[in-house]
């Protein structure tokens, strides 16, 4: 199954460094004519940092998919009654954002809109970006890599000599991860040789 024609939610948490590998994946999706909605976590729409204003990331993915971003949790609830979405990529995902969704925790935005769309019986795909997936994190990618409508784009350590916990997606293969769990099945193989 191919990404043209389908409503596809893009949802950006705080790992602000990974934005730059998520824009090109959501002006991708635009150009294969899916039709792309954004959605910023509270952190993600309120904080300026050394990798950009937040405000521009909401103005850039405007631009990009002539729909206006999700950033309130009222706006985000809409998403489940309305059966807006066909799938939803959380990208990036954080570590809070992944250990709260292992736990059933809706108190964000993002959250939210990821709740909406399995009520709908509708996937789920994780872009991991996280300092602590080979610590804390490891038994909640285990909980979601094992619990249904949840997918994710393939991964690896990131700088391992430096960061020896860290692990982050491969962003190329959004789109890839996208077409398969459209087709209720995990883009193989998850774990990727480190970047």
């Amino acid at each position: 199954m191919t990404v043209q024609g389908k409503n596809v939610g893009i949802a950006l948490t705080g790992s602000f460094c990974t934005f730059e590998k998520v824009f090109p994946q959501i002006e991708r999706l635009v150009s294969n004519n899916a039709n792309v909605y954004t959605i910023f976590s509270e952190r993600s729409q309120n904080t300026d940092t050394r990798f950009g204003n937040a405000d521009s990331f909401i103005q850039k993915a405007k631009e990009i998919t002539g729909n206006q971003p999700i950033t309130t949790f009222t706006e985000a609830e809409k998403l489940g009654p309305n059966s807006m979405l066909d799938i939803i990529i959380v990208a990036p995902c954080t570590g809070n954002t992944l250990a709260k969704m292992a736990n059933a925790i809706t108190d964000s935005t993002v959250l939210m809109s990821v709740k909406g769309t399995l009520r709908n019986n509708k996937p789920v795909v994780i872009a991991v970006s996280t300092n602590d997936a080979l610590s804390n994190n490891l038994k909640n990618i285990g909980i979601l890599i094992n619990t249904k409508n949840f997918y994710f784009i393939p991964f690896g350590q990131d700088n391992f000599k430096g960061k020896p916990n860290s692990m982050v997606a491969h962003f190329d293969l959004m789109i890839p991860t996208i077409e398969e769990a459209l087709e209720g099945r995990q883009l193989q193989p998850v774990l990727l040789t480190p970047m």
